[in-house]
């Protein structure tokens, strides 16, 4: 055999070797190369998805959270106004109510006065008719007329 012959034999089972490795299995290894990249490029795309669908999250909850506080805030501030307002309205009602125990004594006061005075004057009367009463037992006299009023005005 010869060298050559044996060389130029391996360079055609090479070619053909090379001719059905690209027909056959190069297609498959790109194939599955290409489906491996496309996999790991889905993969990144969707944790890059991910990542900003996570930043929005976290800003949603941002916004809510300070939309709460807002909210929190403002209801404070509502419960402190009406407790002011019903602090006010107590105020009010116990002026009223004070104004109302001041009428109801005054009123109560001015009874005892009429009837102080009513008790007064009958015993006004009563004096003057006793003075009266004295006099006329008396003899008729200016001095002792006079000496008996002075007696009664002192009683008085």
């Amino acid at each position: 055999m010869n060298i050559n012959a044996t060389l130029l034999a391996e360079a055609i089972t090479f070619g053909i070797l090379i001719w059905f490795t690209m027909k056959l299995v190069w297609p498959a290894l790109l194939g599955a190369m290409d489906e491996r990249a496309k996999k790991i490029a889905d993969g990144l795309a969707a944790g890059e998805r991910g990542r900003q669908a996570l930043e929005q999250a976290g800003q949603r909850a941002a916004d809510i959270e300070r939309a709460a506080r807002d909210k929190a805030q403002e209801i404070l501030a509502q419960a402190d106004k009406r407790a002011a307002e019903l602090v006010d309205e107590a105020k009010g009602v116990a002026k009223q109510e004070g104004e109302r125990l001041i009428a109801g004594a005054k009123a109560e006061i001015e009874q005892e006065v009429n009837r102080a005075r009513e008790a007064l004057r009958a015993q006004v009367a009563l004096l003057a008719t006793r003075g009266a009463e004295k006099i006329l037992r008396r003899e008729v006299d200016a001095k002792a007329h006079a000496d008996i009023l002075t007696a009664v005005q002192a009683e008085l």
